[in-house]
């Protein structure tokens, strides 16, 4: 089944009610979802494009541009997102490796865009800007508002989705129809969406977090939306009292403890707060379970899976932890030889489930590399199961991430993992947030380093900072240098950008 019916099944009744609501003061029904995604379907079959083939798109949040992505999809087409930061290099790569029938882009974009575009073989270039203008739109209009859904099967792709590339280059993740429509069908019921739930959507679109999980969570549970184009703190205070659920990454919580506005009066009617695509800090949990009365949802999921664990809804939601995995997903955590490790023993992190992609687009090399002999996806994550976890004792079925596989540092020998290290120093007095890296190092080969953030108005002394990591963690695992930064290199969803710190201070 196509994932728009599957979505669409979850409309109200009641097609003129507000589906979005965005802070210019737009409405948007259920009616104008359907007839716009129709209108637009329209317009990409009748530019005939091939079975198959891609939309890349790079524009600005709208609902024009979530319009975009239903209509694609609807009209048996496969989605491919491109982060709006992307540069012409950049761009150029995704269009030659993905060879999009039509690419669409922001108007003040479009001469250099459509010259790589036609470069690479697009027929199509059209525009789209977030003030509901654009070559798009304009070419919409024109159409029938009635559109057939197409009937698609479980494995045909529905989207592309290239990997942030933290690690190297990117990556086309092939997820389809069944990916992402078992995984909204399992997110539904997991985290108790329910009539009459309005979703604070504050991410971008481009990515999972922003399109995969909480706008199909909206859709398929029939709840409005209220659409705020970028992370806005006074946005957030002010809209949270109409709103239930807000999905964010963990800069959007450190900001909101930092407003004094935000209180459990602004939160009375909100039932949910999850925090995802970057780890959340232990600081972080505590202090916004103790500011509003509830704590944080943290999950783990990625490009190639959608979620794959969570804390619960209801039950224990442990700092540190990133809980269980969902219904009919599998994990397991194993050594190097993929022998399954005890309870708080690290390992490399395996899953299986209706939610694991198709492969990666055009490198079936790779794809048969990240997967084992009987199936199991290598996330490349490390972690474990229970233990001690930041916000205390994490049960023995809560899955631990410790880190990325590729950020394992291997000094004298010893494995040390950033993370452990990392939650020792982001304790410290007068600390951010830190980032442990491996440098090259002589004898050793590699050597441990930090790079720390200060707090505001707060001096750290480096040396005074070792001195104390050696009263709590093996000499092996001691940072043998540590620099005190303004910031860390992240990418557009958060994640800390390990690779950029390595080349910075490797030299």
């Amino acid at each position: 089944m196509n994932l728009y019916s599957v979505l669409e099944k979850g409309f109200p009744k009641d097609k003129s009610a507000c589906a979005i609501e965005t802070q210019d003061g737009l409405y948007y029904s259920w009616k104008d979802i359907e007839r716009g995604t129709a209108m637009m379907a329209n317009l990409l079959k009748n530019l005939k494009l091939p079975k198959g083939s891609r939309v890349a798109v790079q524009v600005e949040k709208s609902p024009e541009a979530l319009f975009l992505y239903l209509a694609t999809i609807r009209a048996g087409y496969i989605y491919l997102p491109l982060n709006t930061a992307y540069q012409a290099a950049e761009i150029q790569y995704f269009l030659e490796n993905a060879q999009p029938a039509l690419v669409v882009c922001t108007s003040k974009n479009f001469s250099w865009v459509s010259k790589v575009a036609f470069k690479s073989g697009t027929k199509h270039v059209f525009t789209l800007d977030e003030d509901r203008k654009g070559s798009l739109l304009d070419r919409a209009s024109v159409q029938s508002d009635k559109f057939k859904t197409v009937d698609m099967k479980d494995n045909d792709l529905a989207a592309i989705l290239y990997t942030s590339g933290t690690t190297g280059r990117s990556k086309g993740a092939m997820l389809s129809h069944n990916n992402l429509a078992s995984n909204a069908k399992v997110l539904q019921k997991f985290w108790g969406w329910k009539k009459g739930d309005v979703l604070l959507h504050a991410l971008p679109i481009f990515h999972v977090h922003g399109l995969f999980v909480a706008a199909h969570g909206a859709l398929i549970n029939g709840s409005k939306m209220i659409w705020l184009p970028r992370l806005d703190t006074a946005q957030l205070i002010h809209y949270m009292p109409q709103s239930t659920v807000l999905m964010g990454v963990p800069t959007f919580y450190v900001r909101l403890l930092a407003d004094n506005g935000f209180n459990k009066s602004v939160t009375r009617n909100m039932r949910l707060f999850v925090s995802g695509s970057a780890p959340l800090l232990t600081e972080t949990f505590n202090s916004f379970k103790e500011r509003i009365g509830q704590p944080i949802l943290e999950r783990y999921g990625m490009s190639e899976t959608v979620m794959l664990v969570s804390n619960p809804y209801q039950g224990e939601r442990v700092g540190g932890s990133v809980g269980l995995p969902l219904p009919g997903v599998k994990v397991r955590v194993v050594d190097d030889n993929n022998r399954p490790c005890d309870v708080n023993e690290i390992g490399n992190v395996q899953v299986k489930g209706p939610n694991v992609f198709q492969g990666y687009w055009q490198m079936p090399e790779k794809t048969a590399e990240e997967f084992t002999k009987d199936g199991w996806f290598k996330t490349g994550d490390v972690g474990r199961w229970g233990g001690a976890a930041n916000g205390g004792e994490a049960p023995k079925n809560y899955l631990c991430i410790v880190g990325r596989s590729k950020d394992l540092i291997i000094s004298g020998g010893y494995n040390v993992y950033p993370k452990e290290i990392e939650s020792f120093i982001d304790d410290m007095e007068g600390v951010f947030e830190s980032a442990v890296i491996g440098i090259p190092h002589p004898d050793f080969g590699e050597a441990v380093m930090a790079v720390v953030v200060p707090k505001e108005g707060a001096k750290l002394d480096s040396q005074a900072m070792i001195a104390t990591l050696k009263t709590q963690i093996a000499n092996f695992k001691i940072p043998k240098r540590l620099e005190v930064v303004a910031d860390l290199p992240r990418n557009a969803m958060g994640k800390v950008q390990k690779n950029i710190l390595r080349q910075q201070f490797s030299s």
